[in-house]
């Protein structure tokens, strides 16, 4: 019961919700940098939430399936094939023995995930089968995956009740101008007024040096009071660093544990999805939000996403 890689993509590693609890030991928490897809992925083939998928960057993998078993397309569109017919985005598709998935690069958005009914047969790290890359733990061999590499899966399905139903009732579109909800802070407090209003104003683009430890951006100066160096403290998934330079840094789920540079904002976590998809040449504009509204708009989105998963499952884990 396996899958066979035959050409690897650009960057392919397995993740899930991430690794917690040791950030202070300096494993950052990974996981999946758009973990809405990933849940949608799953819910289409009826996985938890959480379960492990293949997370694929701006080119995707061909695979071989030795086994019968269902899977599932979301995120950015790599205009799949099986067996050189092209198949959907955002649908459960039915795979049978020997059957080839050809993945292409992306026409919009960065990442596409990979589910497979009953997951990946790869152990628990620290609770979480995501791959570590810069620490060489979980995954895959604790790296991204390559060709010839076979991965086993755990307890696949053949089949699911009412197949042709499990579909997403939308599929997202990305687009080249995106608008990211940030909280200020925790340093907002040293920057004026008028860099904070410039910084909230003015367009940035999407760099090529963008990966999953970061997003680099370019555009106005953002300029400190005085240095905006500070004594490193932790960091978050989606907190927008201002080094030395004023070009802001987006942190994402390969972050560095600490870091010794303000961080002006902080994404929500109802946008990072969002944020995780910009690809290169994308331009990105920020808006202030309250903590209470970021809180509000996460609980609708959970709540949307639930009712989704019930709507193709009947019911919704527990514990998820």
């Amino acid at each position: 019961m396996s899958m066979e890689i035959l050409t690897p993509g650009l960057l392919s590693t397995i993740q899930d919700f991430g690794r917690f609890g040791y950030q202070a030991s300096g494993f950052a928490p990974t996981g999946a940098a758009d973990s809405l897809s990933m849940k949608k992925a799953n819910a289409l083939v009826g996985n938890d939430p959480g379960e492990a998928v293949i997370e694929m960057m701006l080119l995707g993998v061909t695979a071989r399936f030795n086994t019968p078993c269902v899977i599932a397309l979301t995120g950015a569109d790599m205009m799949p094939k099986v067996n050189g017919g092209e198949v959907e985005n955002g649908a459960a598709i039915r795979i049978a023995r020997g059957d080839v998935l050809e993945l292409s690069g992306t026409r919009d958005g960065m990442g596409c995930y990979l589910a497979v009914s009953g997951g990946f047969d790869l152990p628990l790290v620290m609770g979480s089968r995501s791959t570590g890359l810069r620490f060489g733990v979980g995954g895959f061999n604790g790296r991204k995956i390559m060709r010839g590499d076979v991965l086993k899966l755990r307890a696949p399905v053949p089949d699911l009740p009412d197949l042709p139903r499990r579909r997403l009732t939308t599929l997202p579109v990305f687009g080249k101008h995106v608008v990211l909800r940030t909280v200020p802070g925790p340093q907002d407090y040293m920057f004026s007024e008028s860099e904070l209003e410039g910084f909230f104003s003015h367009p940035y683009s999407v760099t090529n040096a963008t990966d999953r430890m970061g997003i680099r951006l370019e555009g106005e100066p953002i300029v400190p009071k005085k240095s905006s160096d500070i004594i490193s403290d932790g960091t978050a998934f989606g907190a927008i660093q201002v080094p030395t330079g004023g070009q802001p840094i987006i942190l994402m789920a390969d972050r560095q544990t600490t870091g010794g540079y303000a961080k002006i904002a902080t994404v929500i976590t109802a946008d990072l999805p969002r944020a995780a998809q910009m690809r290169p040449g994308c331009t990105v504009r920020f808006m202030p939000v309250t903590v209470d509204e970021a809180q509000d708009i996460l609980a609708i989105e959970n709540k949307a996403f639930e009712e989704e998963y019930r709507l193709l499952n009947g019911v919704y884990p527990s514990g998820s």
